[in-house]
């Protein structure tokens, strides 16, 4: 079925553009969703408004003309279009394309179903961002003010339509849950919920750990041929405006280039002329995202590196909600994922009741060394972080390796700069791993019964090293009784940036936070002992009786992009006596 799509005046404008539409219809055989009992957390399945949705795509020009492609997944009924009106959901993407890489998770289905939210009464666009896709322009930066002012028009546009209720919600993950957030910082009127997992709200804090270049943030980077694989706008099927746009995007700055030329939170990127650790952040516009009032809902996992961003969002902004729970970058397994933020949009678009403001804010899921996937997940519930009940307890690295032992003494190594970890993923899916004989460690003894740990733990180091400057990197982990190691969380901190400031927003209590300003440089003198206090990042897991808690330091770690060039080689001292003691807070609960 090909038919014209009227979608308002901009979209008629682009008469280059012929906009049809193609039905989806849902198989029939299908059994309805069972109606839920009850409106709660991970068990909202209303039954299907709709048995079909058509698809439609178009050009939509912004402010300046620059054309973005935008993908409209609509309930309909015997082949058409419903006329509705509809609250809208939409996506920032990187193409209107359900891809991986839009922020949807390569594994798991949770944010990329959105759209079958059509069969329940919701319009739903996939908007590629300008530079990227289907879409013209260029890619300035990443997440830069200009995207946040397109998705300012495009949130304006998806209101007013005519199939539109003027309620629009917004969701995306890891590059696309910045891109969520960014909407926020420009304050559209009719923008009334956001669902956002893995972002960063801090770009430095983000991609920088510590003053540590991460291994992932440095796409995309895409080749003409690469972006002529894109499906095209309808009425682009002989793709001549695709390869127009994917010509316009070569002149995009490279991200990795940019990063790379920006080592201290004050660099100003002589690519974009910006200092755009700022001007991509988040957590930069906090007082725009407070007097929104929107409503959001982070999702996160204690294997994703971005775990800590989303508590500090949830500090930060009043009535924020999160769930995390087992899982790597924008992954759900064993939970609902598409369900709870159908519940969501609910509640903030269509003005049901489904149960969310009786619940607490944070649900949170704690996996441990009997059950370490996400299997048979066990939720509970907090109302900030860390939960109540929680104490941070000051445990000695004594210098006779015992965890929890005051005797004095060091622990001294020497880094090897090419510390390899099979299978360990990559990108944002690389695991931190323990290699033996990488540095040292500190072992507890054999626990008589179960321990959480949930919190932000904190390393607190007395360090001596042979060089101006270290990486150094802390690991918190469990023993099992036939000697495997397992790292429950981690942190890592430059010696050089380890100067402590006030943040400038909300960190779980006792959590440093290190400004990192070119000015704030200090190497380390020969002989001197330099105290490291840094965060690792947040964590809930149960260490069974039978096991051992140990925590290991190292000089270097497989996922860092850019090593110190002489690295190699450097002996680190880890010290402890009564004066000056090495620890680390473990955040015990109950």
């Amino acid at each position: 079925m090909v038919r014209p799509l009227h979608v308002g005046a901009a979209a008629a404008a682009l008469a280059a553009v012929a906009v049809t539409a193609t039905m989806l219809a849902v198989p029939q055989d299908e059994p309805a969703r069972p109606e839920a009992s009850a409106a709660s957390f991970g068990d909202y399945r209303p039954p299907p408004e709709f048995t079909e949705h058509v698809t439609e795509s178009l050009y939509l020009p912004m402010r300046d003309g620059t054309r973005l492609a935008v993908r409209l997944d609509r309930p309909a009924v015997d082949g058409q279009p419903a006329p509705g009106p509809f609250p809208v959901l939409w996506h920032h993407s990187l193409t209107i394309d359900s891809e991986a890489e839009n922020g949807t998770g390569p594994r798991e289905g949770g944010f990329s179903a959105m759209p079958a939210l059509a069969e329940h009464g919701y319009v739903v666009a996939q908007v590629a961002r300008r530079g990227n896709g289907q879409s013209f322009g260029l890619r300035r930066g990443y997440n830069d003010r200009i995207e946040a002012h397109d998705a300012y028009e495009v949130t304006e546009w998806l209101a007013t339509q005519p199939w539109s209720t003027g309620k629009v919600g917004i969701y995306g993950c890891s590059n696309t849950g910045d891109a969520a957030m960014h909407a926020l910082t420009v304050r559209p009127p009719h923008l009334a919920a956001a669902f956002a997992g893995c972002f960063s709200w801090d770009k430095y804090d983000a991609w920088r750990v510590g003053g540590i270049p991460a291994q992932w943030g440095v796409g995309p980077a895409r080749t003409v041929e690469q972006d002529m694989e894109n499906t095209p706008v309808q009425g682009d099927e002989d793709k001549a405006l695709l390869h127009q746009a994917a010509l316009e995007h070569q002149a995009s700055p490279p991200l990795a280039e940019m990063w790379r030329g920006m080592p201290y939170r004050d660099s100003l990127s002589p690519l974009v002329q910006s200092r755009f650790w700022s001007e991509g952040s988040v957590g930069s516009y906090p007082d725009q995202i407070r007097a929104s009032g929107v409503p959001v809902y982070v999702v996160g996992g204690w294997r994703d590196e971005l775990r800590g961003q989303g508590v500090a969002t949830l500090l930060t902004v009043p009535g924020s909600r999160l769930v995390i729970g087992p899982w790597e970058h924008c992954e759900n397994a064993g939970f609902a994922l598409a369900e709870e933020a159908h519940r969501f949009f609910d509640q903030h678009l269509k003005g049901i009741d489904t149960g969310l403001d009786a619940e607490p804010r944070i649900h949170y899921a704690t996996p441990d060394s009997a059950v370490p996937d996400a299997t048979g997940l066990q939720w509970r519930t907090a109302d900030t972080w860390p939960p109540a009940g929680v104490s941070a307890a000051p445990t000695p690295l004594g210098g006779d390796g015992v965890l929890g032992s005051d005797a004095p003494g060091a622990r001294t190594f020497t880094v090897g700069a090419d510390v390899t970890c099979p299978d360990s993923g990559s990108g944002p899916f690389a695991q931190p791993c323990h290699v033996p004989d990488a540095g040292t460690s500190w072992t507890g003894p054999v626990l008589d019964a179960d321990t959480e740990l949930t919190g932000s733990p904190v390393a607190d180091l007395q360090v001596r090293v042979d060089r101006p400057d270290a990486h150094v990197f802390a690991y918190l982990e469990d023993v099992a009784p036939d000697g495997t190691v397992s790292v429950i969380t981690e942190g890592r901190l430059r010696a050089s940036l380890r100067a402590e400031h006030p943040a400038p927003y909300t960190l779980p209590e006792g959590v440093p936070w290190h400004r990192a300003y070119e000015q704030d440089v200090a190497p380390l003198a020969p002989g001197e002992v330099a105290r490291l206090r840094f965060g690792l990042l947040p964590t809930s897991y149960v260490v069974r009786a039978g096991h051992r808690i140990q925590v290991s330091v190292t000089g270097a770690d497989h996922r860092e992009s850019g090593p110190l060039p002489d690295a190699q080689g450097a002996r680190i001292e880890v010290l402890t006596d009564p004066a000056r003691p090495s620890l680390v807070h473990l955040p015990i609960a109950g």
